[in-house]
């Protein structure tokens, strides 16, 4: 069978996998900088691509170049490229083909750094942002009517947890001759397939699920062959945001028990989000497989659940606030998610500090927003943990 054939669980073990002469059962770690060459006629052939062969660590990485295929397959892209983290990632994958000129639209609900690259970094580039409410199709539609080079959008949101139409989005976005790059992070490559529902491209922070223990960081950019021949590979190679071969091993292993760790992590914080929605000290749940979470049509048609992140707007101000997240003893206090243990972060003053007031506002981000990552602690303990802080 070829590798595009196999099931997904067996893709996320075996793929991309290539053992060396020592027929290891692990991948090997290849950690090394640079590679040699048997003569200088090689080395001039390596260099100028007559011969298909690693070439220096900036460049590739057998052990990166695994992860890389695994998570090709997983995607179901043409083309995976590792990172050194998820920033960089979504980073290279707009100024790589951005430039001077070029227009980009923008959902508004995004992750603090993905907002400042949009709305401070690539304006100094002068890139045109013009971000809209990402759930509402008329908007985009405004915006996309003077053309664009890009739409960036990640769904659900990070931390407000909007759903936008990724269908509908692409079609007006191809109609008006833009690239769709989307921000996945939130779903998973296994809970929603961006480019089978139009996406041009795909972004992750390996970091969270695909790593999913906190171990280290890392990112990644899913496109066709023709996007990475005409930008990104050059930009990558000259910009040089490599991931290294420890922590390519470290994803691939990741990758193994990914499907697992979120369908049992999603499950988790169904079952939270459900038990809290009637709670007095909660003025409201968000969770996108909830009835009532204005998006819950289209989560239920794009997405296969609802994913690890619950979002609860408590009764009471930031300080209140701050006595309820102080007292869970489960939970741990982190900016970081889709860890195997269950964290919790106020977003007003953590992730998107630097988003500016009237944008976090636009967003729903307040002062008594809390962003729960859940973990693969028993459903029970953590319920229980919730409702005592709630309580005191």
């Amino acid at each position: 069978m070829l590798p595009e054939e196999f099931a997904e669980a067996t893709r996320l073990v075996r793929g991309g996998l290539a053992r060396s002469p020592f027929d290891e059962t692990a991948e090997a770690i290849y950690p090394t900088s640079g590679f040699v060459y048997r003569s200088a006629e090689e080395a001039a052939a390596a260099f100028a691509g007559e011969v298909d062969r690693y070439i220096y660590g900036r460049y590739g990485n057998p052990t990166v170049a695994m992860f890389e295929e695994r998570l090709r397959l997983l995607e179901g892209a043409e083309v995976c490229r590792a990172t050194a983290s998820g920033m960089s990632a979504v980073f290279a994958a707009l100024a790589c083909f951005l430039g001077a000129g070029d227009r980009l639209v923008a959902s508004r609900a995004l992750f603090g750094s993905c907002s400042v690259i949009v709305t401070d970094i690539l304006p100094r580039f002068g890139v045109e942002s013009v971000l809209v409410d990402g759930r509402d199709l008329d908007q985009w539609a405004a915006a996309l009517a003077g053309g664009a080079s890009a739409v960036f959008l990640e769904t659900p949101s990070n931390p407000s947890l909007e759903v936008i139409d990724l269908a509908a989005v692409s079609d007006l976005a191809h109609a008006a001759g833009a690239l769709v790059v989307v921000d996945n992070v939130f779903a998973t490559p296994v809970l929603q397939h961006p480019m089978r529902l139009g996406a041009d491209v795909v972004v992750y922070s390996a970091t969270k699920h695909i790593d999913g223990q906190g171990r280290t960081l890392g990112g990644a950019v899913l496109c066709s062959q023709a996007f990475h021949d005409d930008h990104l590979q050059d930009f990558l190679r000259h910009t040089g945001p490599s991931l290294s071969p420890f922590n390519a091993w470290v994803l691939l292993k990741g990758l193994e028990t990914l499907r697992l760790r979120v369908d049992a992590q999603s499950a988790a914080a169904e079952r939270l989000a459900r038990h809290l929605v009637e709670h007095p000290a909660v003025r409201s749940v968000r969770y996108p497989f909830l009835e009532s979470h204005p998006d819950h049509d289209v989560a239920r048609r794009q997405m296969e659940a609802g994913g690890t992140i619950v979002c609860l707007e408590l009764n009471g101000d930031q300080a209140h606030t701050f006595e309820v997240i102080n007292a869970l003893e489960i939970f741990d206090i982190s900016n970081n998610l889709g860890d195997t243990k269950s964290l919790v972060t106020h977003p007003a003053t953590t992730t998107h500090r630097r988003v500016a007031a009237d944008l976090r506002a636009e967003m729903g981000i307040t002062a008594s927003l809390v962003r729960l990552s859940i973990g693969l602690e028993d459903p029970d303990d953590l319920i229980a943990d919730l409702t005592a802080a709630l309580a005191r």
